[in-house]
């Protein structure tokens, strides 16, 4: 797909929004979209990533495009996960900069304007949930698992796992992808040699859907995917050019 063929090569900004059996969500979550857009800090657009979903959020994906046209969609064939589908909406951004939003509106997309101020000095501007809204256990194991990848990797991400991310689209498809990787964007993106900014955000409860996360992808998964970066971080290849002479005068 060319630059020229892609429509969110029209818009400054394309927010990624990864859908997965999230019907009760969708016609909230459009809503919410379509009142922000024409008064974000970015020109702005969507693009809704189905990701395999087996209930009605396909058809309501479309509707909802159907009816703005600054609402794009893709289709996966099956269920792939959270970073296979970012990577997938990623591939298809013509935009210089793109963001990231769960589709349970437990982050409200209004505070990406709170994010983008800061895209011109940093590649990466994350989140951190405030007054996090979760059960007291969910709480326990991300601050357990945000403690234990500081640890081992040291990116200084206080909330990895704030979906509410900011980044210039050129650093992001360069990243290494991998089944988990979402959780490890700071650290890739100091990698590539990118800076990040880390922004308080404001974080709500789930009203509708369940959540598609359980003790396996969000304490024992990630384990095994800190000693992966952590590998990265020691064998990464970094060079640069002094002198060339490539091209003519």
């Amino acid at each position: 797909m060319t630059k020229q063929q892609n429509q969110t090569a029209d818009y400054d900004l394309t927010i990624l929004v990864p859908v997965y059996n999230e019907e009760d969500n969708m016609e909230n979550l459009a809503s919410r979209l379509a009142a922000y857009l024409p008064r974000a800090a970015m020109r702005s657009c969507v693009l809704f990533i189905n990701d395999g979903s087996s209930d009605g959020s396909g058809e309501r994906i479309r509707t909802a495009c159907a009816g703005n046209d600054a609402f794009f969609f893709i289709e996966l064939s099956c269920n792939t996960g959270l970073s296979s589908a970012l990577k997938a909406g990623m591939d298809q951004v013509c935009s210089p900069y793109l963001a990231y939003i769960d589709a349970d509106l437990q982050t409200a997309p209004e505070e990406l304007d709170l994010l983008t101020p800061h895209l011109a000095e940093y590649e990466l501007v994350t989140g951190v949930r405030a007054n996090r809204k979760d059960t007291g256990f969910k709480k326990f194991q991300s601050r357990f698992a945000n403690g234990f990848r500081r640890m081992m990797i040291k990116d200084g991400a206080r909330d990895t796992g704030c979906p509410l991310k900011v980044m210039h689209t050129g650093i992001a498809r360069s990243l290494p992808f991998f089944k988990g990787m979402h959780r490890f964007f700071p650290a890739l993106i100091q990698l590539e040699g990118g800076r990040v900014k880390q922004v308080d955000v404001s974080h709500f409860p789930r009203v509708a859907g369940v959540s598609k996360f359980n003790l396996w992808n969000r304490l024992l998964s990630p384990f095994v995917d800190c000693l992966a970066v952590r590998w990265m971080q020691k064998r990464h290849i970094a060079y640069k050019v002094a002198s060339d002479n490539l091209r003519k005068d």
